[in-house]
This record gives C-alpha cells, structure tokens and sequence, in this order.
C-alpha cells in the first residue's frame, strides 16, 4: 500500500478525553521545507527517504499549556514531532504521586512509548503552548517498509528514547543533589544551543517539583541548591529565568552524562 493510500484511510490521531489537545487541524506540513529537518524525524535522511515522508502529509495540532496530548494507557496511533513548546512526559505512582520522565522540546518526538504495547506508558502535558506534527505510526511503518534508510532512522530515533532512560538512571542512581540539578541545566543548554538559542540564558518552563520529581530530590533540595549555584557565582536565578554566569566552570566542576 502506499503512503498516499494510507493517508486517506489510516486511523486519526485524535484526543476525545476533557482536558485534552484538539485533534490535528487540516494544515499540511512537510518535513523538507521545516526548520528543524536537521534535529527531528528527517534527520539522517536522502533526498528520496525524505520525499517518501513528505507523500505522508502529516497534520498539525496545538496544545494549549495544562492540556494533555495523551494519557497513560490510551491507544497509540501516533507519533508526535514538537514544532514548537515545551511538554512533559509522567507516571502515576500507585501512591498516587506524578513521577516525570522526561521535558520535550522543539525537534524532538513523543509517544515512542506506545510502539511496544499499542498503549501509552506514560502521559504527556503541554507546559505552555505547543505545536506538533501528528505523525501516524502505521502510515510511517508502511512507508519505511523496504527502505533501510528510513529503517535506520526510525531505529535510532527509538535508541535515543531508551538511551535518555538509561540516562534518567544514572542521574538517580549516581549522583548528588547538586550534580543532578547541574547535569539536568547543562543538558537543557545543550539542547537548546542546538536549536540556535542562547546556551547561557534560559526560562525553565517546567517548575521547581516538577524538576525535583525528575531529579528525584525534595523541592525545598531543588531551592536550596538553586541557591547554592548562585551563592558560588555560577548563575543567577529569577524564578524561573536562568543566566548562566559560568558556563565553563559548571562544565568543569560538572560532568553532563544526560544527552
């Protein structure tokens, strides 16, 4: 079957629950004409790879802050590329807390999580408002299928997803409060250098528990070692804006092991 007969009878990625994104609006886009080509799903990909996804016609949708994309155990049909905006992906521990697992900006995909069970894993929030490429996983799967290019992109798209678990880990398991906040700003810069941003100045749009249930630390630890980093010059903190002051001795003293 091809991706244009797929488009026209594959199942849409729509949200129906209260509180939840509106479904993809009628807006094509493609992948070769977008900004961030070079950081999403195209990367890595020969101009005929990058036509077959383009014959995909993936829809857009917004989603406003506080709205969910999906939750934990929907359906999964979809994939979804950040165009725009920040979101948050998380658990519900049995004792009824929220555990984050990750923050998802611009270039970036979300819903990986549902390809293994054909249900979501986990839930995921807009922090402010977002935009998306709606990607269908079945049109992608047919796509793909005998063109080991995109095969490989799509395989290491998903070893990215398992390799920022494994790195999750790593930062619960190994180490201190303060080498956990400082990794997880170092990859924060990173991350938006790559997409053309300043890597020393910064507003967080997630908050100080919502970085402490990642961390796994105490809000009044996330505060105090917020304070810490200032009192040692490093940066300056406003609420939720970040000047990094020291950019080279944080790397120094610091070592960045989530990428």
């Amino acid at each position: 079957m091809s991706a244009t007969a797929f488009h026209s009878t594959a199942p849409r990625c729509i949200a129906i629950e209260p509180g939840t994104a509106a479904p993809a609006a009628a807006v094509k886009t493609q992948c070769s004409t977008c900004h961030l080509r070079e950081l999403c799903l195209p990367s890595g990909m020969n101009e005929l790879d990058l036509g077959r996804l383009d014959s995909l016609k993936f829809t857009r949708r917004k989603v406003k802050a506080g709205q969910t994309l999906y939750r934990e155990g929907d359906k999964f049909t979809c994939i979804h590329a950040v165009r725009s905006g920040t979101l948050k992906s998380s658990l519900m521990l049995s004792d009824g807390r929220e555990q984050v697992s990750g923050f998802h900006i611009a270039g970036e995909l979300v819903g990986l999580d549902g390809v293994a069970q054909g249900q979501h894993a986990s839930a995921t929030m807009a922090l402010e408002d977002t935009e998306l490429c709606a990607i269908p996983y079945a049109g992608l799967s047919d796509a793909t299928a005998g063109h080991s290019g995109m095969q490989h992109v799509i395989s290491r798209l998903m070893s990215r997803e398992i390799l920022r678990e494994h790195s999750l880990m790593m930062l619960l398991g190994s180490m201190n409060a303060e080498e956990r906040l400082a990794a997880f700003l170092l990859n924060l810069s990173h991350r938006y250098a790559a997409r053309g941003y300043s890597e020393r100045e910064f507003h967080l749009r997630m908050s100080r528990a919502e970085i402490g249930s990642y961390l796994g630390m105490k809000l009044e630890t996330v505060s105090r070692t917020f304070s810490a980093f200032q009192q040692q010059g490093l940066m300056e903190v406003d609420k939720r804006h970040i000047r990094i002051a020291d950019l080279a001795g944080l790397k120094r003293r610091f070592e960045v092991r989530v990428h």
